[in-house]
């Protein structure tokens, strides 16, 4: 019993994870997207991203759950199952780096990694081109090696579906299908990598219900906002993100 009060975390870094997780489901039920893109950062200033992106697996792990069924109805299965076995392969390098990075330069490098999704879904690009088996493997390889070292795997999938002449139906269940699989792929992987303790037990149990609270918020958000203000709240939400996650901050927070 000694053990698991000793893996309790500071009152800090719940407050600071709960904040982060709050941010995050506002992101993901306002945009249906984002989650990783605005916890990350956030949590990662917390506690480091070490401890920040386990946190937010097993917190998909549930969410995960929640859209399944309706994934399971409308999804092009064979194409998520291809982008799917490229990130699957591709998960464990992710997590290889995740253990085994300087957390500093890590966190900078989730930094960057997060501008740049900002940068690419603001410009309105989407690649347009014949899509094929290979091509489809490599999105999804890209997004596997992202969603091992800071749950970022959705950016790579999610350019690529917006571009297909597809029902925004289709589109939204690919990826939530594309995510359970991947979610757990990338659970499996950080298990295997040690990456999981008591610490990160804690955490997820302290930040759940104001994820819950962030998904119910953001979607409720979503049905009173226009398209324009939409698009500008979700971008404006990951840069900030972005930003107040960079390790310039940490002499002003302690670290």
């Amino acid at each position: 019993m000694e053990f698991l009060l000793d893996a309790l975390p500071t009152w800090g870094a719940i407050l600071g994870i709960v904040a982060a997780a709050l941010a995050g489901g506002l992101s993901r039920g306002f945009s249906g997207f984002g989650a990783a893109l605005v916890f990350v950062p956030l949590a990662s200033a917390a506690v480091g991203p070490r401890a920040a992106v386990p946190v937010l697996a097993l917190l998909e792990c549930v969410s995960c759950l929640v859209f399944l069924p309706g994934a399971l109805r409308y999804a092009e299965r064979r194409e998520v199952a291809v982008m799917a076995v490229g990130a699957i392969c591709a998960v464990p390098f992710g997590a290889l780096i995740l253990a085994s990075a300087d957390p500093v330069a890590l966190r900078w490098g989730l930094t960057g990694l997060v501008l740049l999704a900002v940068a690419v879904l603001a410009s309105g690009w989407r690649y347009r081109g014949e899509g094929s088996v290979p091509m489809t493997l490599g999105v999804g390889a890209v997004g596997g090696v992202m969603s091992g070292t800071a749950m970022l795997g959705g950016v790579a999938p999610a350019a690529w579906w917006l571009g297909r002449a597809a029902p925004a139906v289709m589109v939204r269940a690919n990826m939530n299908l594309y995510f359970a699989i991947l979610t757990a792929a990338v659970a499996a992987a950080f298990a295997w990598r040690g990456l999981f303790g008591w610490d990160s037990a804690w955490l997820a149990l302290a930040a759940g219900p104001s994820y819950a609270a962030g998904l119910w918020g953001g979607a409720a958000l979503f049905g009173l906002a226009s398209e324009t203000t939409f698009r500008r709240a979700g971008y404006a939400l990951i840069l900030a993100a972005a930003v107040l996650g960079m390790p310039l901050w940490d002499p002003l927070t302690g670290r």
